[in-house]
Parts: structure tokens; sequence; C-alpha cells
């Protein structure tokens, strides 16, 4: 009877173990990438890279202008009569004085016409002394005739007399006596009606005479104006100043009322600056300013601020609060400080490229071994030329990468090589 005998099994790795061994590695291996891949890490050159330590210190809140020294006064040469321009005499940038000339026009046809007018006013204002010669003549003649009539009346009284005398004693009629009374009579009323008649034509000649020397006198200032109209060809400075744009050439014509050029008076200073309109509900009058110049600064106050929003942008006028700098010429410019509102304590980051990138919302932090830096989220309120106010996220101490992040990605984590 056969009987079965038994195998040993041999001793050794057998194939089920090196399946196993197999999995076990591919599932820690699958572990471990799942658990590293949570988080996505860049490797950048510390040495590359801008960080900046958070600092506990007064936060100013004020923006950084560019601001262009202009005239206080500025008045604008508007030309007031029209001709060809044969002479410049003073280029723009020159000082002048009042009335100095500035150019000389020709005007053909201006000059054809104020001979007209001048002819024309010249024949009236003569009407007009020939008018006044004539009232005057006959102010004499009614004299005269009073006084023919004055003389009349005596000569009328005395024949009356007689006749009443000689009428009394018989020696004439009495119709001749009544005839020398009626004379009389008749003469001492016409000398009462030809003085009212005087008196009145004088009234009316004295009325009429104010009248016309009046006109007279128009005629004259008239013809005066008309000169002046000549005169007016010659463009000359309104006041002390500095001669600005001169837009004009030899040889030009130039229309009546247009506009060549400005004159900046000396006397005072502004300066003009042009702001992000993020600030137009920020700006306003009395704002205060500062600029360095040689090493001392000079104060301003804001005072106009311009609605109108270009380009987005709006301007600003600011006057000097105090001394001003010596020698100041217009198209000057400085950087100016202009403070938004008073100085408190925050934590201050400096500006750097990151904030195009995040928005200020989050940033990358240093670890404590300073090793790696890992995303964290903030929260950063104002803002100046030099720091962010940062409000929540930040401590005193830490460290920030304020270099720009878009060579980063969406990693959230740096690692340093």
């Amino acid at each position: 009877m056969t009987m079965d005998r038994k195998i040993e099994q041999g001793k050794g790795i057998k194939a089920k173990h090196v399946y196993i061994a197999i999995g076990v590695t591919v599932l820690g291996i699958l572990i471990w990438l799942m658990l590293s891949g949570s988080t996505s890490t860049y490797r950048a050159e510390e040495k590359k890279l801008n960080i900046s330590e958070v600092k506990l210190g007064e936060f100013k809140d004020y923006i950084s202008i560019i601001g262009t020294v202009e005239p206080k006064t500025t008045i604008y040469l508007d030309v007031e009569e029209g001709g060809k321009v044969i002479e410049k005499l003073i280029e723009e940038g020159e000082t002048v004085q009042k009335g100095d000339i500035i150019l000389k026009m020709v005007n053909s046809d201006l000059k054809l016409q104020i001979l007209n007018t001048e002819s024309s006013l010249a024949y009236q204002a003569n009407e007009l002394r020939n008018t006044l010669i004539n009232m005057e003549q006959q102010k004499i003649s009614n004299k005269q005739q009073i006084l023919s009539i004055d003389s009349d009346i005596i000569r009328q009284k005395r024949h009356y007399e007689q006749n009443l005398m000689l009428f009394n004693k018989g020696f004439v009629s009495k119709e001749t006596y009544l005839q020398s009374k009626e004379n009389y009579d008749l003469s001492v009323q016409d000398r009462g009606l030809r003085y009212q008649r005087m008196v009145q034509d004088s009234i009316f000649r004295e009325n009429q005479k104010k009248q016309m020397n009046n006109s007279l006198k128009n005629m004259e200032q008239n013809l005066e104006m008309v000169r002046q109209r000549l005169e007016n060809l010659n463009v000359k400075a309104p006041a002390n100043g500095q001669l600005g744009s001169l837009n004009i050439e030899i040889g030009q014509s130039i229309n009546r009322g247009e506009r060549i050029g400005q004159l900046h008076m000396l006397e005072s200073f502004k300066v003009v600056a042009e702001v992000d309109e993020h600030y137009i509900d920020r700006v306003r009058r009395n704002l205060s300013a500062t600029f360095t110049r040689n090493e001392k600064q000079f104060e301003l106050v804001a005072k106009k601020v311009y609605p109108e929003v270009r380009q987005g942008r709006f301007k600003l006028d600011l006057i000097f609060n105090g001394d001003s700098p010596e020698n100041l010429r217009t198209g000057q410019t400085y950087h100016i400080k202009l403070e938004l509102g008073q100085a408190v304590q925050a934590n201050l980051l400096p500006r750097g490229g990151f904030f195009q990138s995040t928005g200020g919302q989050w940033v990358f932090i240093l670890d404590d071994s300073g090793k790696f830096a890992t995303k964290r989220k903030i929260s950063i309120g104002r803002q100046n030329s030099q720091y962010f106010e940062v409000l929540e996220g930040l401590q005193e101490g830490e460290k920030v990468i304020t270099s720009s992040y878009e060579s980063f990605g969406d990693n959230e984590r740096i690692d340093f090589k």
C-alpha cells in the first residue's frame, strides 16, 4: 500500500511576499504624495527677495504729489484792435513794465475808417459851433430890440405928457391927446410882451446851448476814442510782470479780441499739483503740505480744489504758509507731501511690489526659522508713499516678503534655497 508523502515548504521570500511589499510601498508613496500635495510650494532664492519687518510707529496719512510753481495772478493778453503784426519788441519770458509796447500792428481799413470818422465829427462839431454863434447873435439882437422899444416908450411918454398939458390948456384937440395916450400905452404893452418873449427865448436858448455843449463834448470824446483805436494797434503791457507765452509771428494777421499770450504777475506765486482721482473725496481746502528745498522745509496750504477730473486726475492749488523759497521761477517742480489726516500709532508695513498681486489682502510671512514663508490673510488701511497701515493679520517684528509675487503663482509656501 502506497503512503502519501508530506511535502515540506521551502524557506525564503516567496512571490506573494514581493507583491505585498510592492503594494505597501506604492500605498505609502501615494499617501506621502497626498499629504505633501496639500501645500503647494515654490522654491526661491532669498537674496533676490525684498524682506521687510513690520514696525510699530507713527503713521502719517499723506500722499506724495508733484507741484509746479505758477504765478498766483495771470493776466491774459487779448488784442483790442485787429491788424497785421509788423514788429515784435519783447520776447516771451522777458520782464516788462506797465505800458511797455509788446508788439505793433497796422490796419489800413481802420485808418481809412478813422479818417472818415474824424471828418464827419469835425463837420458836425463845426455845425454845432455855428449854431451856438447864431444863438448868441440872436440874444444880442433881442437886447437891441428891447433897447429900441425902451427908447420909443420914452419918446411916446414925453409926447403924451406934452399933449396932456396942452389939452388941459385948450391948445390941442382931445383927439390928438387921446392918440398920444394910446400910442404910449401900446408901446408899454408891446415892450412887456417883447420882454416876456425874450425871457422865454433866453431860457430855451440856454437849455439848447447846454444840450449842444454836451453833444459837442460827446463828439470830442468819440473822436478821442476813435483815435485811441489807432493807438490800440500797439499792444502794451497792462501791468508789471513777466511775459508768458506769446503766440504771434511777424506778418501774422490777428483778429480783434484774439488772445495772443499772457502776463505773469511776479509779486506772489502758487503751486499747482495734479492728484489721483482716488483721493478726490479726501482732498479739501486748508489741508497742510510740505516740501524741502536746499535742506529747508517750506509749508503750503491747499487753497482751491478743482472739481473737474481729466484723465483720472484733478488739479489742486496750494499757496505758501509763511516763508517761500528765494528765486522762485515759473515752471519749477517740487515733490510735495500733502497731509490727509492726523498721525496715529499703527503697525507699519513698507510698500512693495506685492500689493499689485494681492491688493493688500494677503502676504507671505517668514517662519521663525527663516527657512520658508507661508501665506497669511491681512487687512490694510491707509497708505502713504512709504508705508501701509496694517489693521489686522500682522504683528510688530514679523518679517514679510514685500517684493513682487508674480513669479510665485498660486503656491502657498515659499522655501528658500
